[in-house]
């Protein structure tokens, strides 16, 4: 036996190329110097539950046109990182939750742009208006303080915004503006640590979403990297002032959107690539359901005046992707590799740009808008549909993207949209 295995050293060392290559394969999989996209994290890539590639991209409808790329940048350089949009009871707006931690109003051209709230005292003009830079590395260090909020609603009755703040957590702001007030930091006595987007329901309770108990928005990209599912759906129940688990074990909870009915809530799932169908009411109540597969990471849902939902989606999975996606073993010793997440990415194929999709309740696909070149919309957030004009936020750019909408069709065309 001893002499077997004094052959297989042997053999191992008259290959110096070989023995090189796993020298240094395992130097990078332990990523001493924390060189690699992952390095200095706890990073523990497990297996999570997302639809075959080709049974979802073999399906998708295709925007020839690129009509997305009609579209109009809007407010450039005045607004930054605006990731969800809203508009209030007197249909004043847009409201935009900036990088820089404000919340901001439009006033109309004289005006301008004002700041209507912030989510802590803790905010200073010195320490966290960055201008351009809020939407960069440079403000990461400072969002824990300064706030970061995104998803925004209004209470039409009160005119009180409720908000979903990154860091503070579930807050409100009376129709006037000003400091708001949080009131929901913590649930079952865990901290809140990602809040994210939210729907207030007719009884007065706040549907949001928590996207993860170990990483923050800051360390958003390890949520995906990971697939690790510790997000929540969460309810905040105004009367008692208590927040309850509503729905656990949630990979990337993101948009949240009630239906006109208030009978069912639609989520999406960032890293899943879906979105999905929580039943309140009726036989189905707290039953959960696949309403579409998507061919990339949707951010939030909104629904519009017709009973439809718009979902922005960052485009597209790729084969490569879903090699990792079904491998974790592979995917830790990847992204430890000493090369930038945009380079590697590129290598998994990836090309990333902004697709809009509307959908039926049942999940049927009624539109798809793409801007395939990424020359107008890039990394949107959300879309809503507002009196025949479409508002798409942003969380990584400094502009707000308008479309008029309903396009207008081109009759020497009929292959606007292919249906595959």
């Amino acid at each position: 036996m001893e002499k077997k295995g004094v052959v297989k050293e042997e053999s191992l060392l008259q290959h110096p190329v070989l023995f090189l290559l796993v020298l240094g394969l395992g130097f990078m999989v332990m990523d001493p110097f924390e060189m690699s996209p992952v390095g200095g994290h706890d990073f523990r890539p497990v297996k999570h539950d997302i639809a075959p590639y080709s049974q979802v991209m073999g399906r998708w409808p295709k925007d020839n046109e690129s009509r997305l790329g009609l579209g109009n940048l809007e407010f450039e350089d005045e607004v930054f990182g605006p990731e969800s949009l809203e508009f209030d009871a007197l249909g004043r707006g847009p409201y935009a939750g900036l990088a820089d931690g404000r919340i901001v109003r439009w006033m109309g051209e004289e005006v301008g742009w004002e700041t209507f709230a912030i989510v802590t005292t803790n905010w200073s003009e010195k320490v966290c208006a960055q201008g351009v830079d809020s939407t960069t590395a440079k403000q990461w260090k400072n969002e824990k303080k300064c706030g970061r909020p995104l998803g925004l609603r209004f209470e039409k009755e009160s005119g009180n915004l409720y908000i979903a703040d990154a860091y503070y957590g579930l807050l409100v702001v009376g129709p006037q503006g000003g400091i708001a007030t949080p009131l929901a930091t913590h649930v079952e006595g865990t901290p809140i640590l990602f809040a994210n987007d939210l729907d207030i329901h007719n009884n007065g309770s706040i549907f949001f979403t928590d996207t993860s108990k170990r990483y923050n928005r800051v360390n958003h990209f390890f949520i995906l990297l990971e697939g690790e599912a510790s997000g929540r759906l969460l309810r905040y129940d105004p009367s008692t002032k208590t927040t309850h688990v509503v729905l656990n074990g949630l990979a990337f909870p993101n948009g949240v959107q009630l239906s006109k009915d208030h009978t069912f809530l639609l989520y999406t799932e960032t890293t899943n690539c879906r979105l999905m169908k929580l039943w309140l009411e009726g036989a189905k109540n707290g039953k959960v359901e696949v309403v579409a597969n998507l061919p990339g990471f949707p951010d939030n849902v909104r629904r519009n005046e017709r009973d439809e939902y718009w979902v922005a989606i960052d485009c597209c999975r790729t084969k490569t992707q879903e090699v990792l996606t079904h491998n974790p073993w592979i995917r830790n010793i990847y992204f430890r590799l000493p090369f930038r997440m945009s380079l590697l990415a590129r290598l998994m194929g990836m090309k990333m740009y902004t697709v809009i999709s509307l959908f039926s309740e049942n999940g049927e696909i009624l539109e798809v808008l793409e801007d395939q070149k990424g020359e107008v919309m890039k990394l949107m957030s959300e879309v809503r549909e507002v009196k025949g004009k479409l508002w798409i936020g942003t969380v990584a750019h400094n502009h707000i993207a308008t479309l008029t909408y309903p396009l207008q069709i081109n009759n020497n065309n009929d292959n606007n949209v292919t249906l595959s």
